[in-house]
């Protein structure tokens, strides 16, 4: 840091985005993140059955270059029209959030988009097993701790 950045910020000229010197009250005030911020995972589920939209296709696993998301899918047996047919159900969806690189190719290439990566930036965890995140994490999203002012 130089001499002129330092009076700069002190008399607010314009140093830093005409702020000038400033501190945010980080867990009472929540920070502001860009519009196309790419954070926390997320599976949607459909608003009037409560399903998920998960169809099960494997492509957001396809697409994703760190080969962070597992999709398990079973097949069950259900009659259309008088004949059984086999469906794909989604039995289990695995993200791990330690390998992701938040690119977002994983939700471009989902057809029912399920998959969203939201604008939640707190992923801290005490240990690594809590960056491996099942469907029922992805589905109710994380519970954070709101500080009030």
């Amino acid at each position: 840091l130089t001499l002129k950045y330092n009076v700069g910020a002190l008399t607010d000229k314009d140093s830093v985005a005409g702020k000038g010197i400033y501190t945010e009250q980080y867990p009472k005030v929540r920070p502001e993140v860009a519009p196309r911020f790419h954070g926390a995972p997320r599976l949607n589920m459909d608003p009037e059955t409560h399903d998920t939209l998960c169809i099960a296709c494997n492509l957001c696993a396809i697409a994703c270059p760190e080969d962070c998301i597992d999709v398990l899918a079973m097949d069950v047996e259900i009659t259309v029209a008088g004949k059984p047919r086999k469906k794909k159900v989604l039995d289990e969806f695995i993200f791990d959030t330690s390998r992701c690189m938040f690119c977002n190719l994983c939700s471009e290439a989902c057809p029912t988009d399920c998959l969203e990566l939201t604008q939640s930036f707190e992923l801290a965890v005490y240990h690594r097993s809590g960056f491996r995140w099942d469907r029922e994490m992805l589905e109710k999203g994380i519970n954070y701790v709101r500080y009030t002012k």
